[in-house]
């Protein structure tokens, strides 16, 4: 599938009759994310260079959406998670629905918040993208819409109706196809349990140095307000593998500085060392607890937040000591946009 919209995007960039790109799923998700089950097989099977084979093409595939020429409409009625977000999120109109549920959920599975995530999750208000990362929560498409993950919110009983009114727009100018997609929208209602009506206890505790000293300010504040959400929370932290949450804290803050491009590079490197499994086996166990067995009861090594050293987090963001690995190359792109060139 990635190699399939690799060359579609490719191809319609340069075709003058390709005025803008409409992206949906097909069924009740718009994309829960990556084969993980095919990835984890081929590294059983000792060749980790095929997962990070696809790993390479999946962040071309992301990076070309992000630096777009052309505007993309993504419709995410329904799951968009993991990779999906990064084949729709990057894009310049993300259209959510009531049927939207969105999250990056990796943490729990031993690996970390990638497809650039650290570049469009460091970009959310305040530390919120931080929350998302580390708690793999999930947001439904009002929420989606409040914190900017959606550009717009459209009833899915209207989406065949937009969908016939953008497949009329004879213009790629990014104002007229908003004001198409706005014809259609609704301002929808926040439910009153969301965690965006919490943003300031979430910067107040995920603004924090460490993970360790945002669990600390989560039970400091979860002693002197019985709130169900907070202990939620701290639950989901503790359950999610320390070594993934240390590294996805360090990738998130750093991605708060860069561009899209070098997110990747640095996602990528990453990605290859928890496939190779030299420095953790959390991955594996993930996969297992979560997917295999599904007793979700993965006992992660190191198992406690204090046993990971800031040395070890560094070896996950150095380039790999391997002969025939090579950092990730990204495609030259030209004549971009200003929204484009302003990720860069």
């Amino acid at each position: 599938m990635i190699s399939r919209l690799l060359e579609l995007f490719i191809a319609y960039e340069e075709d003058s009759n390709v005025k803008l790109v409409i992206v949906k799923g097909k069924g009740r998700a718009f994309c829960a994310g990556g084969d993980v089950a095919a990835a984890i097989r081929d590294i059983n099977e000792g060749t980790w260079r095929l997962g990070a084979k696809f790993y390479w093409k999946q962040f071309t595939l992301n990076y070309i959406l992000a630096t777009y020429r052309k505007p993309q409409v993504s419709i995410l009625n329904g799951v968009v998670m993991g990779g999906g977000a990064g084949a729709s999120i990057h894009g310049r109109f993300r259209v959510a629905t009531e049927n939207s549920v969105f999250a990056m959920p990796e943490t729990a599975l031993g690996l970390f918040p990638d497809v650039g995530a650290s570049y469009f999750l460091s970009r959310l208000p305040g530390f919120f993208g931080e929350y998302l990362g580390l708690t793999g929560t999930r947001l439904d498409g009002a929420e989606m819409l409040v914190c900017g993950l959606a550009t717009h919110f459209v009833p899915s009983e209207r989406l065949s109706l937009l969908e016939e009114a953008l497949c009329k727009v004879d213009s790629s100018d990014p104002a007229i196809i908003s004001a198409v997609i706005n014809e259609y929208s609704k301002q929808p209602y926040i439910k009153e349990k969301s965690a965006y009506h919490r943003l300031n206890v979430i910067d107040r505790c995920f603004s924090r140095r460490t993970v360790e000293e945002i669990i600390s300010a989560l039970e400091r504040v979860a002693l002197n307000k019985k709130d169900d959400w907070i202990s939620k929370t701290i639950q989901s932290l503790k359950r999610a593998s320390p070594t993934s949450l240390k590294i996805s804290l360090r990738s998130i803050r750093q991605g708060r500085l860069q561009g899209v491009g070098q997110c990747l590079v640095r996602e990528y490197r990453i990605a290859c060392h928890v496939m190779q499994g030299k420095l953790s086996k959390d991955l594996f166990e993930g996969f297992r607890a979560i997917l295999l067995d599904k007793d979700k009861n993965p006992k992660w090594e190191p198992s406690k937040l204090e046993l990971v050293s800031d040395d070890m987090v560094d070896s996950y963001f150095s380039m790999m000591d391997d002969e025939d690995w090579e950092d990730l190359k990204l495609p030259a792109r030209s004549n971009l946009p200003a929204y484009a060139i302003a990720k860069l």
